[in-house]
């Protein structure tokens, strides 16, 4: 058994030292040296012909897009929504009313006297001082909660067929508004 592993192992020697021969390095750069001087000439095939474009029409366009919601029927006793939600156009704007939501910036929140107050930033940087039942946003939105986060109001929006609809969005102390429901 010995005997068998000590040929096997003088075998594998042999092998790795016939790779260590000599490589006839001469050899070896006399044909890089023919290469250089003449290194034929590259082949490349002709690309082929662009196919012509042919524009398709749509003839689609003026139907409902399938990324949009369906709007839901309307019921029999309202054709246009709920007018009840209709806002007070006569009500005298508030100063953040004149920007959209997404402009606004919640800065922060406090407590004085128990009742909560936000700090709202507008865009021209002045900073605002807003209680429940105040306005905010192009939208009609009425703030119904302030909490240490966050800012929680009810805008008021037209449905598209002539009525009105409430919409919940907040303005967050990490970012911005964002809509729900």
């Amino acid at each position: 058994m010995k005997s068998r592993l000590a040929r096997g192992g003088g075998l594998l020697l042999l092998v790795g030292l016939a790779g260590c021969s000599d490589p006839d390095i001469a050899g070896l750069d006399r044909q890089l040296a023919e290469i250089r001087a003449n290194p034929g000439r590259l082949e490349l095939s002709a690309l082929p012909d662009t196919p012509k474009y042919v524009a398709i029409p749509y003839a689609q366009a003026d139907r409902r897009s399938p990324f949009m919601a369906r709007l839901p029927e309307p019921e029999a006793g309202l054709v246009g929504g709920s007018e009840e939600l209709a806002p007070d156009m006569a009500r005298p704007k508030e100063p953040l009313e004149l920007y959209p939501l997404e402009r606004l910036a919640l800065v922060g929140t406090l407590s004085v006297g128990g009742q909560p107050s936000a700090l709202v930033r507008a865009p021209d940087g002045e900073v605002h001082r807003l209680r429940n039942g105040n306005y905010m946003g192009t939208d009609f939105g009425r703030i119904v909660s302030i909490t240490e986060a966050s800012v929680q109001l009810v805008e008021v929006v037209p449905n598209g067929r002539g009525g009105w609809i409430e919409r919940v969005r907040s303005l967050s102390l990490n970012g911005g508004g964002r809509q729900r429901g």
